[in-house]
């Protein structure tokens, strides 16, 4: 609960506004979200306003929540071809002046960075401005963008012991990472959520899963032996991702029917597989992993190469090395994943020894915890 002193309370009667930034991929929106609806819960009447970047992710799901969002023109640097950067340059210059307009025309009390291409303009030219700053680092190792936010932060949110090695110590707090309340609330039984996927209410059930656009390693890893899971005891619920969706349902048609594999391009209801599901197959980004943790769900990590500074494989090994999670490295998925999970979700040891571990980890009430400290830094609490 936030608590002020006497001489803050008459900020009460202003109205809280407040910007959050960032996005770029489901792990930085989900965040995201969560906070500004922690916010709003707390104070109905407060004004947030989204900033992200033009033609990601988060131009569509922050309005789909109910949020205001306005798009800079900012990407990423070519860190392959260097000598191709200065179209780059100019829009990380046009952003900025952008920024200004914004904070200019909203006028916010405090801004919150949740990392991704964004956060960067907008939280400079807060700071700038003399507007209290706070970010929040999902990932075991700090973002490029938030280690350059970091100095000029009042506060940084962690989910991860450690973080003084990219942060100054005395503005960390360890807050966790904000989650899907859905995922949380799921009231369904077990055999309730599988039957709801058509599957029999008493198989082990493995779930895959590869992001919201999905994972090709992870696909593969199931195409490539779709003989085995079809001889196999154990039933799985696949969600491909949009883009390979078409491709590895025809694979499956091509080789017949398998009643005990659910073919989904994308699973809405994420609370009632994650209930269905004995043990769960995905890649390694904070927000999955700050979901496995709160619901103590057995879980085999497969880390994608394919990130800036390979966190995915350091959030895998934060969990790995302390027997809360199994690790199958990208190159070796195909060959051994899907044996590996069929041996896994068979061992009721192995499973209750992964569900109590990992549990261990969880940070509950996160997103009401970094909304308190947003309020207190827009309030000067």
């Amino acid at each position: 609960m936030i608590t002020f002193a006497k001489d803050n309370i008459v900020h009460m009667n202003k109205e809280l506004r407040i910007i959050i930034s960032g996005g770029g991929t489901g792990g930085h929106i989900f965040p995201a979200i969560s906070i500004a609806n922690a916010i709003k819960s707390k104070f109905p009447d407060a004004k947030i306003l989204f900033v992200g970047a033009l033609g990601r992710m988060e131009m569509q799901r922050v309005p789909a929540a109910g949020y205001e969002i306005k798009g800079l023109p900012i990407c990423g640097f070519d860190r392959k071809h260097i000598l191709k950067n200065g179209g780059v340059l100019y829009k990380i210059w046009k952003s900025q002046r952008i920024a200004k307009r914004i904070i200019r025309d909203f006028k916010p009390m405090a801004a919150v960075g949740v990392g991704g291409y964004a956060s960067g303009p907008t939280l400079n030219v807060c700071a700038s401005k003399g507007i209290p700053c706070l970010i929040q680092e999902q990932n075991s190792y700090a973002g490029v963008t938030n280690q350059l936010l970091a100095k000029k932060a009042d506060k940084i949110c962690v989910a991860y012991e450690g973080m003084e090695r990219f942060f100054p110590a005395e503005k960390i707090i360890m807050t966790g990472n904000p989650v899907r309340q859905n995922v949380l609330e799921c009231t369904m039984s077990r055999e309730e959520a599988r039957l709801s996927f058509g599957l029999d209410a008493n198989k082990k059930t493995i779930l895959l899963v590869g992001g919201s656009l999905g994972a090709r390693t992870v696909n593969e890893s199931v195409r490539q032996h779709l003989d085995r899971v079809k001889e196999s005891d154990v039933q799985f619920i696949w969600q491909t991702g949009k883009y390979y969706n078409e491709e590895m349902n025809k694979a499956v048609s091509d080789f017949g029917e398998i009643s005990n594999l659910k073919v989904m391009d994308f699973i809405s209801d994420m609370g009632a597989a994650y209930k269905a599901a004995d043990l769960v197959i995905s890649r390694s980004g904070a927000s999955s992993i700050s979901e496995f943790c709160l619901l103590g769900m057995p879980v085999i990590l497969v880390p994608s190469p394919n990130v800036a500074e390979d966190h995915q494989t350091k959030n895998a090994m934060a969990l790995v090395n302390k027997d809360a999670a199994i690790y199958v490295k990208d190159a070796d998925a195909p060959d051994t994943l899907l044996q590996t999970a069929i041996d896994t979700v068979t061992d009721d040891a192995k499973l209750a020894t992964l569900s109590e571990n990992i549990k261990k980890l969880g940070l509950k009430d996160s997103a009401n915890v970094i909304a308190d400290e947003v309020v207190k830094l827009a309030w000067g609490a």
